[in-house]
């Protein structure tokens, strides 16, 4: 016979059932300056254990990067790595966690992450994970994937970047319904509560579309990155 304790953890396990089996995080390769930032990344990987959510992430041990990775791994969850084979000498990107898979180049590492993953979540980082994190919301845009797009938006980290958006909804460069692409919070656990919940409110305005890379890597159709 169950005790009452047994009973408490299996619903609250239950309770944080998620949607997601993996989700793609984004983030830096250096620790940030604010103790605040390098908290989040191990914040958002607890978060993923509890909510029993495997990671991909773009490989290595530095940085937030690695932060992320470690509390996944130590929490017993899988940890996917992609990264392309230029950057995988242990100097550039230290030991690598759980599982690697080289590719070829950085365009293959993005399209491969999206394929793996259900959601995808940046955390502070610099051009890259900026450069990763509006591709991701410009392939939701153009209907390529539905997949949630998360901006853990630590101390108001990217609060600059927000108002750029809104500035350009304004302007009328972006539709205001893909306004609603980014999902973004300033704390892990309330961010994970915006996904579960997130509906896409807007069009793809080129669902058929056939991304090139996605050719170049046998991904014959959409359904291979909306997966």
């Amino acid at each position: 016979m169950e005790t009452q304790q047994q009973q408490q953890q299996q619903q609250a396990a239950a309770a944080l059932k998620s949607r997601f089996k993996r989700v793609c995080v984004f983030c830096g390769s250096s620790p940030g300056k604010s103790p605040s930032y390098q908290l989040a990344a191990i914040q958002l990987g607890k978060q993923l254990v509890e909510r029993n959510i495997d990671l991909v992430y773009g490989g290595g041990s530095i940085g937030l990067m690695g932060l992320v990775s470690q509390a996944v791994y130590d929490g017993g969850r899988h940890v996917l790595g992609v990264i392309p084979k230029t950057l995988m000498p242990r100097e550039i990107t230290g030991e690598t966690v759980g599982e690697v898979k080289a590719v070829s180049g950085m365009h293959q590492r993005k399209a491969e992450m999206a394929r793996q993953a259900d959601a995808f979540i940046a955390l502070p980082g610099g051009y890259g994970t900026l450069e990763e994190l509006l591709e991701v919301i410009t392939w939701a845009q153009l209907g390529i994937h539905d997949k949630p797009v998360g901006l853990l938006n630590v101390d108001g980290y990217y609060n600059s970047l927000l108002s750029f958006i809104d500035k350009a909804v304004d302007e009328g460069f972006i539709a205001p319904a893909a306004r609603y692409i980014i999902v973004s919070a300033q704390t892990a656990h309330e961010l994970m509560c915006k996904l579960e919940e997130y509906v896409p409110k807007h069009s793809g305005v080129a669902s058929n579309l056939s991304w090139e890379m996605e050719q170049q890597l046998g991904y014959t159709n959409k359904s291979d990155i909306a997966r």
